[in-house]
């Protein structure tokens, strides 16, 4: 099934119902009145969060929303049936804006955020109301109010705890496979990720987290070049990033400086948040150039952890590496324009770790 995480879409509210205009009319009961019910109101478009939908794939089935319209008042003072509302089910994590000018009306990051994207209208009042001393039969009534329709946007922004970035071909989709029970597309070619992929990862002591994969970036991705910038909104919500590199390749230090630009060219925040490199394919490189490349990262600031994803070496470092993270307020420093900055001290990942909050 395809992952789509962006739609637009039109939403209708319910219009209220007309007020009516009637008399009383009984044996031995002169000049009874007026008793025009008044009409109903009209249903609402809600859109409420769901931690069970990870894509917004309905969408491409359907793209109307309607609420119903409320019913219009009857005599004998009776009130017309409010309509019914439509309630829209969403992933939590969507952003719903106006398909305009683009403002953003919710933010729906909690299980059960609810928004009333159409308010249906208020029914119209009935004769009844309009009686006075100087007018005992009117003949007047208002119609209902139209609901409220326009056309909006839903982004859907993935809530995963921890994010795997890097270029193409440099082993997340592996690294991934063997964190959780994720089954992504893996082959020697790049770009065999086209769309972010989800798995759970179940830490040494009970905890689980969720890991999303995004698809390669490539220099010049924030211009567009290559899958362009499409899924970086993914991780503005992660905790953690994961920067995979390949260390078998002679310019691996040029491929960190490539995506650290592009997330520094999408988003500086990016940036300030926990980010931990691994230096994936260990198996089929130099150890002098490991190394080398574990110098040149810790010059930066930076602590790396070694693996070999295609062996699984290296695999329970990280989960342990990850408990301790994800309990840790954020101490780990960017680095900005290849300069070096102070940062904590490394972490070690024999450190116990406890329930993550």
């Amino acid at each position: 099934m395809a992952f789509v995480d962006e739609a637009k879409f039109f939403v209708k509210a319910g219009d209220g119902g007309n007020g009516c205009i009637s008399f009383r009319r009984e044996k031995y009961v002169p000049r009874g009145g007026p008793n025009g019910g008044d009409g109903g109101r009209g249903g609402s478009v809600i859109i409420e969060s769901v931690s069970r939908l990870q894509s917004l794939i309905d969408f491409r089935y359907r793209s109307h929303f309607k609420a119903k319209s409320g019913g219009h008042g009857m005599g004998k003072d009776m009130h017309g049936r409010n309509g019914s509302d439509c309630l829209m089910t969403v992933p939590v994590g969507s952003i719903i804006k106006d398909s305009e000018t683009g403002e953003v009306l919710a933010d729906l990051c909690n299980e059960g955020d609810r928004y009333i994207a159409a308010k249906g209208g208020d029914g119209g009042l009935g004769n009844r109301h309009f009686s006075s001393g100087t007018n005992r039969t009117p003949r007047i009534a208002t119609k209902g109010v139209e609901g409220e329709e326009l056309w909006l946007r839903i982004e859907l922004k993935l809530i995963a705890d921890v994010g795997l970035v890097g270029l193409p071909n440099a082993g997340k989709s592996t690294l991934l496979s063997k964190l959780s029970a994720a089954n992504p597309k893996v082959a020697s070619y790049p770009f065999t990720t086209l769309e972010p992929q989800l798995g759970v990862l179940h830490l040494p002591r009970g905890e689980s987290c969720i890991i999303a994969d995004i698809p390669g970036l490539i220099e010049g991705a924030h211009e567009g070049v290559g899958l362009g910038f499409t899924f970086l909104r993914h991780i503005e919500r992660t905790r953690i990033l994961l920067h995979v590199l390949d260390a078998s390749s002679e310019k691996a230090m040029d491929d960190f400086l490539v995506v650290e630009k592009e997330l520094k060219s999408y988003k500086e925040e990016l940036l300030l948040k926990k980010r931990l490199l691994v230096l994936n394919k260990i198996d089929i490189a130099s150890p002098d150039m490991v190394q080398q490349l574990q110098k040149e990262f810790a010059d930066l600031g930076f602590e790396t952890l070694c693996i070999a994803g295609l062996t699984g070496e290296g695999i329970d470092s990280i989960k342990l590496w990850l408990a301790d993270l994800l309990e840790i307020p954020n101490t780990l420093n960017p680095v900005q324009s290849g300069t070096k900055e102070e940062v904590s001290p490394p972490i070690s990942a024999s450190k116990d770790s406890s329930d993550i909050e």
